[in-house]
Order: structure tokens, then C-alpha cells, then sequence
């Protein structure tokens, strides 16, 4: 393969953008030079003032298939995420169907991959009541660490796990290293929201109450200092649960956090009844909340931004009736991106390599395109 250098006026690197050249050798970065190096033993593309950053990693997203390819399938979503600039996405093992629990269903899932990929992908596995053995044998089948809800999934076939199921699996991945990712809502049922307007944004709001998120928060530092599991919060929501996050990250507990693009972007305030694309759980909550969210991003609290992309079908998110109560809380789908300075926490941190250890087993546990 042709050595190639990419020279451009604006490369983002860890230490900031700047006018750089970028050698790569056998298809790999092999050095990062000045501006006007001497590159005559490669093919130079200069592209100007256009912008060159590490490809994007999304450890967070949900691609559907098998089972739910009509939500969206490995084909779509990694071309699309291509040309976002994404370069390597890790499925959750949900929403498909089969559910990824098993390496039974592992091996389904990977077979609706061949000649579908455009990015690279690795996957997860699932923790759910009752599945315990399984967690070992999908280790060995190259999963990257595990997920687990503590609330309703959305779907029965992923039922949520209770912190019995996950003490029996936390000393299995802390012997491994591997990360426990987890949906913080510990749920009560409370019923008197749906007795209310439907199409009500506050009237869904406080049906997930920041209580939920934190309470769950505090049992997962508390399990994983007893364990010392890598503990994953994903998609925090309420700032409520950032000195805890930060308290703990200074005991030296083995605890990472990430929020979505969504609860930086929008507000509650802004979201008119009837809105049922702003449905996700847990919610979207008050400008207030989401400026704390924006400090501890800034402050490396919390550790990176992921998607949570979890596409769903207009029917499926009342788009006719508007209904919250009836609509699926899949993470919305509109555009959302930065919408203050980040000076002191760059996006290639925060999009690029910053996500990267949270999926670090040995390469063959990612699967590429095919040439």
C-alpha cells in the first residue's frame, strides 16, 4: 500500500486544531508532521482549511438487527454513520431479536453482519435475570463489556435486572476487567401521571423524576466500590448526581460516566405538548440541569458524549396522536450538536478517543467491513 499524507490548516489533535501533515504508512497513522513537511515519498492530498480529526467512536447505539430491521439495520446505520464521520460503533444488546444474552444469539446477530458493514462494530452483551452463566462463554466469545436496565427496557424480551442479578455477574467481569453498563432509573410504579394530559411534555417529565436517576446512580458506586467493577452510567440526565459521580471518581472507584447530545441540546422548557420525538428515557430535562450537565463535561466528570442512537418508526412514537404515555421512549431522533465554546474540552476528545477505553478488548473482538 502507497504511503499518503493528508496536510491540512485545521487537524484536530489532543492538544488543539492546528496546521499539520499527517503521514500514514500501510494504512496506518505513522507520524504527525509540521505543515510544510517534506513528504516526497508519499501521495500528498492537501485539502485546504477542511477540517481532519480521529474517527468519531459511538459505543452507544442500538442497530435493530436481526428481528427489528424495519427500525434500521447494520447496512443503514453504518453508512450513515460513515459519513458522520463515525469510524467504529458498539451495539447494545437490544433492540434486536434475538436479544444479545447468549452466545447463542451473539452468533445470530453477527451473521446478519457479513457484507452489511461500512464502519467497525463490536457489540455487547446483555445482563438480565437469569442469564449468569452465560456472562463467562460470551466473554469468550468476544463481547465487550455488558449492559443491564434497571427500569423496563421498553421491550419484554430484555427484562431489567435487580441488584441480585447484578452481584452475581460484577465479580465475573471485575476478574476480566470488563465494564458493566447501566441504565440508572430504579422505577416505582406510580400510575397517577397517566390519569393526566397525554400530551403533556412537563406531565411525562415528572413522570421520571431525577429521583429515580440518582437513587440508581448511588447503588451503582455503591456495588462497585464493593466490587471494583468498571461501572458505565449511561446517558445521565440529571445533575442531581454529579458530586456523587465526582466524589467517587476521587475515591479512585473504577466509575465512567456519559451523557447524550440531546440532554445538551435541548431544554425542557422548549418542548411544546405533543412532541412525542422528545421521548426518551430518562427525559430531557429543565435548562437549569442540562447547564450543570455542560459544566461536568467541561470539568471531565462526565467522561464523553455518546448518541444513544435508537432509531424507531413514526408509529411507534405517536407521531399522529402525540401521546406520551403511548409513544416509545427511543432516544429522539432530530439533529443536535454543540451549542456553546468548548475551548477547554475538545470534541476529538469527547467524540473520538475519549470513548475508546470503554471498549478496549483485543482488536479481533471488533468486526470490520470487508475489504
Amino acid at each position: 500500500m502507497p504511503n499518503l499524507a493528508l496536510r491540512s490548516q485545521r487537524v484536530v489533535t489532543p492538544e488543539g486544531v492546528r496546521a499539520a501533515t499527517i503521514l500514514i504508512e500501510n494504512g496506518r497513522i505513522a507520524a504527525l508532521l509540521p505543515h510544510n513537511a517534506d513528504v516526497a515519498d508519499a501521495t500528498l492530498v492537501d485539502v485546504g482549511n477542511r477540517a481532519i480529526l480521529p474517527g468519531v467512536i459511538d459505543p452507544h447505539v442500538h442497530i435493530n438487527e436481526p428481528g427489528r430491521t424495519n427500525w434500521e439495520g447494520f447496512d443503514t446505520a453504518t453508512r450513515a454513520a460513515l459519513a458522520g464521520g463515525l469510524t467504529t460503533l458498539v451495539d447494545m444488546p437490544l433492540n434486536s431479536a434475538p436479544v444479545t444474552t447468549s452466545v447463542a444469539n451473539l452468533e445470530i446477530k453477527r451473521a446478519a453482519t457479513i457484507g452489511q458493514l461500512h464502519t467497525n462494530v463490536g457489540f455487547w452483551g446483555g445482563v438480565v435475570p437469569g442469564n449468569a452463566d452465560e456472562i463467562e462463554p460470551l466473554i469468550a466469545a468476544g463481547v465487550l463489556g455488558f449492559k443491564a436496565f434497571l427500569t423496563h427496557s421498553g421491550i419484554d424480551d430484555f427484562p431489567n435486572a435487580t441488584e441480585d442479578d447484578l452481584r452475581r455477574v460484577m465479580p465475573i467481569l471485575a476478574r476480566h476487567k470488563l465494564p458493566l453498563l447501566v441504565h440508572c432509573e430504579l422505577s416505582v410504579e406510580d400510575d397517577a401521571w397517566k390519569q393526566n394530559d397525554h400530551r403533556s411534555y412537563p406531565n411525562y417529565l415528572s413522570s421520571r423524576p431525577k429521583e429515580w436517576e440518582d437513587e440508581a446512580v448511588a447503588m451503582m458506586i455503591r456495588l462497585c466500590e464493593e466490587f471494583r467493577c468498571p461501572v458505565h452510567i449511561v446517558h445521565l440526565s440529571s445533575a442531581n448526581s454529579i458530586a456523587p459521580i465526582a466524589a467517587a471518581k476521587a475515591r479512585g472507584l473504577p466509575l465512567t460516566v456519559e451523557t447524550g447530545q440531546h440532554y445538551l441540546y435541548f431544554n425542557a422548557e422548549d418542548i411544546a405538548d405533543g412532541q412525542t420525538q422528545f421521548k426518551c428515557a430518562p427525559p430531557i430535562r429543565e435548562k437549569a440541569n442540562n447547564d450543570q450537565l455542560w459544566a461536568a463535561l467541561q470539568a471531565g466528570i462526565i467522561d464523553f458524549v455518546a448518541t444513544d442512537h435508537s432509531p424507531a418508526p413514526p408509529d411507534l412514537k405517536q407521531a399522529r396522536k402525540r401521546r406520551f404515555y403511548h409513544g416509545l421512549g427511543r432516544h429522539c431522533l432530530a439533529a443536535a450538536g454543540p451549542t456553546r465554546a468548548l475551548d477547554s474540552c475538545p470534541p476529538a476528545r469527547r467524540h473520538a478517543p475519549g470513548p475508546g477505553p470503554l471498549a478496549q478488548r483485543k482488536s479481533s473482538s471488533t468486526h470490520r467491513p470487508e475489504p
